[in-house]
């Protein structure tokens, strides 16, 4: 968590490096932002265009936004859940988190979602990131009170979403219809991802201290 990166016994990153996936996603996602509606035509998950071949859907759809005010929300939550868990894993460490993350909200929405015909936006890689810091915060020499509380407000979340529907208002911030199955299905990658990775770490050997 964020608080336990003063913990560390090695200087602290430079920002480029403690932020690198942030950085890279959010630069993406600017990027797609700059082209407009023609990004959101080319780029979303689109059932049907990618049943025809446009497989870079599969990856482009999380980075796309429905517009400023869903990109600006997206972003700033990708940032504060980097300060509160981005130590807990390393730079490789994420990227198979990432991938995991993308994979299986893919085939979520692909295979248990036939209804839905498309999807833009990293609110479902967010949900994986902080599933699987929490995951990782709670395995570390460094537990502490506060991952435990984000672990119960998570699961609240997903349980509210999924019982009951979209949290108020979050379609409003969004400017269109909250997916929440996305939610799930990328909570489901990011704590498959960092159970790969701490089962196959040594004991002695925490996400915290391989930073």
């Amino acid at each position: 968590m964020g608080l336990h990166q003063r913990e560390l016994k090695d200087p602290q990153p430079r920002v480029i490096d403690r932020f690198f996936w942030p950085l890279l996603l959010s630069g993406g996602a600017a990027a797609f932002a700059i082209l407009g509606d023609a990004g959101r035509l080319w780029f979303s998950f689109d059932r049907a265009a990618i049943a025809s071949g446009e497989l870079w859907r599969l990856l482009s759809g999380h980075v796309v936004h429905l517009g400023l005010s869903h990109l600006l929300l997206n972003l700033a939550g990708l940032f504060l859940i980097w300060y509160l868990i981005g130590a807990v894993f390393s730079r490789s460490q994420w990227l198979k988190i990432l991938v995991t993350g993308f994979l299986v909200i893919d085939l979520g929405l692909w295979f248990l979602e036939p209804q839905l015909v498309w999807y833009v936006g990293l609110s479902g890689i967010l949900h994986g990131l902080l599933a699987a810091g929490i995951m990782g915060g709670i395995r570390s020499r460094a537990r502490r009170l506060d991952v435990l509380v984000l672990g119960v407000a998570l699961l609240g979340k997903l349980a509210y979403e999924q019982f009951v529907g979209p949290l108020p208002g979050s379609e409003a911030s969004t400017g269109g219809a909250v997916i929440v199955a996305a939610h799930l299905y990328g909570a489901a990658g990011g704590a498959i991802g960092a159970t790969w990775i701490l089962y196959n770490s040594r004991p002695q050997d925490t996400p915290m201290e391989r930073r």
